[in-house]
């Protein structure tokens, strides 16, 4: 799928890297600490084994993982991600908290670790150093020089 979007978007250049059918899930499985090919197609049932491979690729090529050889015969990768790539967390409980919203079955909750209770998102304005809702966001264009 790479470049399908060329829209100026945040959005659609966003899926132009993380998009493809599988993508999203490899990327979380290796945040919840599958790193091997194998551990990884055995926790996404249905992945042609071909598919997770040029999937790998694609991601480490675009910089959210990074493959490591541990064995050399024959030859056997640990994957991680990159800071880019842990960085999908916040994408990653954006949805756990949509479904948890909008989907008829539930398979997992977001919670405060320390207490067992559900949490929800916020939006937090780091220059004023205050909470802000929802009907106060806006999209603005950024700066001219960081569009280069």
């Amino acid at each position: 799928m790479k470049n399908q979007y060329q829209l100026p978007c945040n959005i659609a250049q966003t899926l132009n890297l993380i998009g493809d059918r599988w993508s999203l899930l490899i990327l979380h499985r290796l945040l919840m600490g599958c790193g091997t090919y194998k551990e990884l197609q055995e926790s996404l049932e249905g992945i042609p084994t071909n598919l997770l491979s040029e999937r790998l690729k694609t991601l480490e090529g675009d910089g959210l993982l990074q493959s490591r050889l541990y064995q050399e015969h024959p030859p056997r990768y640990q994957y991680e991600l990159t800071p880019p790539g842990k960085d999908l967390s916040d994408v990653f409980n954006s949805l756990i908290l949509w479904g948890e919203k909008h989907l008829h079955t539930c398979y997992k909750q977001l919670v405060h670790q320390p207490c067992g209770h559900r949490v929800v998102a916020q939006y937090y304005c780091a220059h004023c150093g205050k909470a802000v809702s929802a009907k106060d966001l806006a999209l603005q264009e950024p700066p001219a020089e960081q569009h280069e």
